[in-house]
């Protein structure tokens, strides 16, 4: 039995200075070795102290580390949703980022709600992370923007860093990825294939950068100067069982006569390929399909499809070093189109109309 603990009533924890005597280092030693201070400890102690801590079963107090440092080694990660691929493969390339620079990542999940972004910030403020990374699309009009903003503000105030991903309407960091322009070069690439009448698959959500995909969009089919564009938007649930609905409730018509359905993001794009198929069409034979995000299930999706691809990795890297160093600017990560074999040239196939 260790000394540190008697043999009844409950069994105090392990501290510190229980650590510093069985390695036989003092405690300031011990305190370097284990909360991760700056200055340099020789091989040997290192290794007696992290001993010591494995055999006693020490964990560090990560509420006295924050008082001492003023923050801990923690990043919170507030995103819209985890069962979205999107936005889980975020949080996944986040967490690697931040493992490279010794960070965690704890997420907070505000599932669309802007009273429960602002909750969480709130929250998280008291427990005085390093920085708060908002991954997620803002609203077009958000009711509880100023109040979000001063609270971000008051938690910059204390040392804490303000990280935006894909949105811009919040004056903090901000790593961005063109929406309007990906979308825009995509619907260029796709009048080049011969795509004319497309229908477009926002957001009944008045989300930001969602919005931005079906103006990048518009104006691309618009300014291929081809003959008989015509693109029609409708803005179903945002969600893949929103645009399989819409899909479902269209006029025989309306669908027959459509050549393309480009959808927001690639969960909605495959909701609506599971309404096409339900209403008897064939992708792509009868009718393309196209999406944006580039998640990584789509590698098991047949025919493949045709996206707008976000480099998440680079995203995530520079959301975690201006995290750690910001500089005050937007930085910008590339989007570009994919096109692969959901949307093949229109001589090359059937085309209904």
């Amino acid at each position: 039995m260790s000394d540190t603990q008697s043999d009844a009533g409950p069994r105090r924890p392990v501290t510190l200075d229980d650590v510093a005597r069985h390695a036989g280092v003092s405690q300031p030693t011990a305190s370097r070795v284990l909360n991760g201070s700056d200055r340099k400890v020789a091989e040997s102690y290192r290794k007696r102290v992290t001993d010591a801590a494995r055999e006693l079963g020490y964990t560090p107090n990560l509420a006295a580390q924050v008082i001492a440092r003023g923050s801990s080694r923690t990043v919170a990660l507030i995103i819209s949703g985890i069962s979205d691929p999107y936005f889980s493969a975020m949080a996944a390339a986040i967490m690697r980022q931040a493992e490279a620079s010794d960070l965690r990542v704890s997420i907070a999940v505000t599932d669309r709600r802007v009273d429960r972004e602002l909750d969480l910030v709130r929250e998280l403020r008291g427990q005085q992370p390093q920085a708060i990374i908002l991954a997620g699309t803002g609203y077009v009009d958000p009711p509880s923007g100023d109040q979000l903003v001063a609270e971000l503000h008051r938690f910059e105030e204390t040392g804490g860093r303000v990280v935006l991903i894909s949105r811009s309407d919040l004056p903090f960091e901000t790593v961005a990825f063109d929406n309007h322009e990906g979308a825009r070069q995509l619907a260029a690439e796709l009048a080049t294939l011969g795509y004319r009448r497309t229908l477009v698959l926002g957001s009944a959500t008045p989300l930001l950068s969602m919005q931005q995909r079906v103006e990048g969009f518009v104006a691309g089919m618009a300014e291929s100067g081809a003959d008989g564009i015509d693109t029609v938007v409708r803005h179903p649930e945002f969600s893949w069982e929103g645009a399989r609905d819409h899909i479902l409730g269209m006029d025989d018509d309306e669908l027959q006569r459509l050549q393309l359905v480009f959808a927001i993001t690639d969960d909605m794009a495959l909701g609506a390929i599971a309404g096409l198929r339900a209403r008897g069409r064939r992708i792509p034979d009868d009718i393309a399909v196209a999406g944006f995000d580039d998640i990584t299930t789509l590698r098991d999706v047949v025919p493949p499809l045709t996206t707008v691809h976000v480099a998440l990795d680079a995203v995530a890297k520079e959301a975690i070093k201006r995290a750690l160093t910001p500089d005050g600017h937007v930085s910008t990560v590339p989007a570009y189109p994919i096109i692969r074999a959901s949307t093949p040239a229109v001589s090359t196939r059937q085309v209904v109309g």
